[in-house]
């Protein structure tokens, strides 16, 4: 178990935020949210409007939507007003503050990141610190409505629920023989295109604070633009909004292709079509090229056109199974051995390997270390999202590239220099291996230590176990099943760590401050039992692992954690 003593003074409003009963509140907020998803599969719309009026009026749901947008990665963005919650102090007020009555949303502030594709830029809006607290608390009460009421193969922006899921899919739907031909869907400006008058006639939300967002506008250089369409991408409740939007479409196509029908136009078979989502990108499967161009896609236009969508003409594609097509970074294709093979996509390649050779070549003056801590996340990461689909080959093809790469960021630091003292210097050899790129750090005791770069061939290739279609992560019958999903899923997130994995197991995947759970949601922090000033160690005995939270409060008042005691082996 934990012990904490504190010391100090605080203010009272610190008091009651470090105060807050993280157990209870999460308790409370998931019998509510429990409540609405049964409401919801019974079809008692009633009753689910009256339980999402409790939860978003009631004290736990706005001390948790103040807890996520203070914990999330955004936390340090401000939106127009320039106002960041850092302080206990801010979050409770900020809870106080959450009143839906008098509530006026201020507009987005408008910024513009880079698209994968390296070129175009993608606009995001930013909301200000309380206007994301507001679609936090009503996120709570809309997300068991959309998962109850999603389609079943639907994996963008969903509970448990990832692109590999979305991959594993579609090889299931593909490695039949009878389906040969793919409909690549894409959806024009999605975000930015749905109706709003659709969204407040469907989506089960407080109409009035909806429209208040969806008409809220955003400031970009200075001049105030309206919103007459569309949910703005950077809103923390817009991927949910949009997911209602888009749910349906997999029922429709279902309604008219059940499954096991025969159909007189294809000779008395079977159609063979499934449906695969992820966010605005989708497939259908179908046996006929003609069926698909004739039948399939003008429901699928006609669907989109209730919502004020349409398809992207250049995006929207047919193709057949043997000449591959690209979804979610992958490349699905069935050989001429009649085998169906998923591999990472040339494009995804490509685009990854770009973004290596830019960061080396920025590197010029780094110390190799550096340069490692820099290359590290991403090869894990790239690596990681691959490594459910055929990718042995190609994860040695790019070690050889970034070796490459490395090898002439080397030669540009020491023209001088011949190949052996580069390689004597820069790289090393362990075990069959001759050529790890190594680099030298120093501890907090100025001990050196090497740090080596991660080889993506390193990374195991495993099958992903997708999701089950049906599974409610609000449904206390799959509480079980999704409680081992989570703990694989961050037995894998740490994966790249024996030290972050060991403390994670350690503690049982709880924090020992508030004893609730640590996941990807939450964050974590490391913190040292004994602090490094007063001699503490580095060593595992003195670290645990703490919810973002958590570990402020720690060291704001001055508590005093120790490790939880582990049970005697045999007990």
């Amino acid at each position: 178990m934990t012990t904490a003593q504190a010391v100090g003074a605080v203010s009272s409003e610190a008091k009651e935020w470090y105060a807050v009963d993280w157990p209870t509140i999460e308790r409370n907020v998931r019998r509510l949210q429990v409540r609405i998803a049964k409401g919801t599969k019974e079809g008692r719309w009633g009753k689910v409007r009256a339980l999402q009026r409790l939860l978003t009026h009631s004290y736990s749901g706005k001390v948790l939507a103040v807890r996520r947008v203070t914990e999330n990665k955004g936390k340090k963005t401000p939106g127009v007003d320039q106002e960041i919650w850092d302080t206990p102090e801010k979050k409770t007020q900020a809870v106080h503050e959450l009143q839906g009555r008098g509530y006026q949303p201020q507009p987005l502030r408008r910024v513009y990141i880079l698209k994968s594709d390296g070129n175009t830029m993608r606009p995001l809006g930013i909301p200000t610190m309380k206007d994301r607290a507001m679609q936090a608390l009503h996120l709570l009460a809309l997300d068991p409505v959309a998962e109850t009421t999603a389609d079943k193969n639907s994996y963008g922006f969903r509970q448990q629920r990832s692109c590999a899921d979305a991959i594993e899919q579609a090889f299931k739907a593909l490695k039949n023989a009878t389906t040969e031909w793919i409909l690549e869907g894409d959806i024009r400006s999605c975000f930015d295109k749905i109706s709003h008058d659709w969204l407040l006639a469907h989506v089960l939300v407080d109409k009035t604070i909806l429209r208040k967002w969806l008409k809220s506008g955003y400031m970009e250089e200075n001049v105030l633009h309206e919103t007459k369409e569309g949910t703005p991408q950077g809103g923390i409740i817009s991927p949910a909004i949009a997911n209602c939007a888009l749910d349906g479409l997999e029922r429709v196509l279902k309604g008219n292709y059940p499954k096991g029908i025969r159909l007189k136009s294809l000779g008395g078979k079977t159609p063979s079509v499934n449906f695969i989502r992820y966010a605005d990108d989708f497939i259908v499967t179908s046996k006929s090229k003609e069926l698909l161009e004739r039948e399939i896609k003008p429901s699928i236009e006609q669907f989109l056109r209730e919502r004020g969508l349409e398809l992207s003409p250049k995006k929207t594609v047919i193709t057949h199974v043997e000449q591959g097509f690209d979804f979610l970074g992958q490349n699905v294709r069935r050989y001429s051995d009649g085998k169906l093979l998923i591999k990472p996509s040339k494009k995804n390649i490509k685009n990854f390997l770009d973004g290596i050779r830019k960061a080396i070549k920025a590197a010029r003056g780094w110390p190799a270390a550096e340069l490692i801590n820099e290359l590290n996340p991403k090869i894990r990461g790239w690596a990681n999202y691959h490594r459910h689909v055929v990718s042995k080959r190609t994860f040695n093809r790019v070690d050889y590239d970034i070796f490459s790469s490395l090898w002439r960021w080397a030669r540009r630091r020491h023209p001088k220099k011949n190949q052996r003292w580069i390689k004597k210097k820069y790289f090393e050899q362990r075990g069959t291996r001759n050529w790890i790129f190594t680099g030298e750090m120093y501890d907090d005791q100025d001990k050196p230590f090497k740090i080596r770069l991660l080889s993506a061939s390193d990374t195991p290739i495993r099958r992903h176990v997708k999701v089950k279609g049906d599974a409610n992560p609000y449904d206390p019958a799959y509480e079980a099943y999704f409680e081992k999903r989570e703990g694989d899923h961050m037995r894998n997130t740490f994966r790249g760590s024996r030290f972050l994995r060991f403390l994670w197991m350690e503690q049982g995947g709880l924090c020992p401050v508030c004893n609730t759970k640590i996941t990807s949601l939450t964050g974590w922090r490391l913190h040292h039992c004994v602090p490094r000033v007063m001699g503490g160690s580095t060593s595992v005995e003195n670290r645990v692992l703490l919810h973002p939270e958590c570990h402020d409060r720690v060291h704001r008042l001055g508590l005093s954690v120790s490790k939880p005691r582990l049970l005697p082996r045999g007990v």
